[in-house]
């Protein structure tokens, strides 16, 4: 690949428009990292970062097929709406044990990767124009981009311990982008009609946004009574 200014120009694009749609992402590398003991939170953020990239690499390749799927959408939605739940009700106290700690981080990243891999499959389409059809330019563009996505889930982790109710704000706007995703689903375009479900995209997104924090507040209810 020749590094002249209309390539060094395209690297710039696409690290700008990873930037601009990895806000839910760093959201959910800050969720998922800030229950991890604090000389693990930064690992965590690094490898979150690193499979968010990974996942869009990968998509990308095998983004037109996916996109095409029945049913796919339904259950990215579906596992997103988990994701946003578990960050919730998950228990924020690190332990110090090394095992279990170890085991929070591999929960960590875990739960990063299945939220990206969902998140994923639109934003690559913008990547994947940009980068026309060049791997290597799309690869290196995101690569570049790992360490702005660390800064912006770095900036809310600590926005979320200042602020603990920026942590249901966050899964909140996970269950908004899960409801978003259903409006496109091929099946559900095919039995319903395009125009249709266009207009059920605010509803759908409202709803997956109140399922979550529904379900969330009722899950902490129950947690708190049972340690009561």
């Amino acid at each position: 690949m020749d590094l002249n200014w209309q390539t060094a120009l395209a690297i710039l694009e696409v690290v700008w428009v990873n930037i601009l749609l990895s806000g839910d992402n760093a959201v959910v590398i800050a969720l998922a990292c800030r229950g991890l003991p604090a000389r693990q939170r930064r690992a965590g953020l690094v490898l979150g970062a690193g499979v968010a990239v990974l996942l869009r690499i990968v998509f990308t390749v095998i983004v037109a097929k996916l996109l095409s799927t029945p049913f796919l959408r339904i259950l990215g939605s579906i596992l997103l709406l988990w994701v946003a739940v578990k960050l919730i009700t998950e228990d924020e106290e690190a332990d110090d044990d090394a095992v279990k700690a170890s085991e929070r981080l591999l929960s960590a990243i875990w739960t990063i990767a299945v939220a990206d891999m969902v998140m994923s499959l639109d934003n690559v389409l913008a990547i994947a124009a940009i980068a026309k059809d060049n791997m290597a330019l799309m690869a290196l563009g995101l690569v570049i981009s790992i360490p702005l996505i660390v800064a912006g889930a770095t900036l809310i982790m600590a926005l979320l311990a200042r602020f603990p109710l920026m942590v249901w704000a966050g899964a909140g706007l996970l269950g908004w982008v899960a409801g978003e995703m259903l409006d496109s689903d091929p099946y559900l375009v095919e039995r319903f009609g395009e125009a249709q479900l266009k207009h059920l995209e605010i509803p759908f997104a409202i709803a997956g946004a109140a399922i979550v924090l529904g379900v969330g507040f009722v899950m902490k209810r129950r947690a708190s009574a049972h340690a009561a």
